[in-house]
């Protein structure tokens, strides 16, 4: 038995989707938001709730896809693994952040339509993590400054 955390998240992309060279692997990085709301009887209106952040990092097939397929806006939904990444910043401080290592990335359907399209590419090899700490600084300064 695994003792992976896996979770399904759904939002709307936050930030732009681009693709990133690893070790030889693409890969992605970007930012989900999920605002969720409920009906406030009183008021008889919605109300929102707090929203909620959470990178997705995907590697290979899965990165160029969502790169190709993705704009800030979209409502998806993501399952993926959770995880911990931990980096020094340039003046020497400790950070992490907690990423969903995403499996599947897709539109959500029940807020739009998309159409599908295959896409033949090469297999790439292992994943690596080159440049995930400078890619998790810029998505900070990124929501930080929205």
């Amino acid at each position: 038995m695994s003792n992976d955390n896996v979770l399904t998240f759904h939002g709307h992309v936050g930030t732009p989707v681009a693709i990133r060279e690893g070790s030889a692997v693409p890969w992605v990085l970007f930012r989900v938001a999920s605002t969720p709301s409920h009906w406030d009887q009183a008021s008889r209106s919605w109300r929102e709730l707090p929203t909620t952040w959470l990178s997705i990092k995907a590697f290979r097939q899965l990165a160029q896809n969502a790169a190709d397929s993705l704009e800030v806006g979209d409502p998806v939904v993501v399952i993926g693994r959770l995880r911990t990444e931990t980096w020094t910043t340039k003046e020497g401080e400790a950070r992490e952040s907690t990423v969903v290592e995403a499996t599947l990335i897709a539109h959500d359907l029940g807020r739009g339509v998309t159409r599908f399209r295959k896409v033949d590419r090469q297999a790439a090899a292992a994943p690596g993590s080159d440049g995930t700490a400078e890619a998790l600084a810029e998505l900070e300064d990124q929501t930080s400054a929205a």
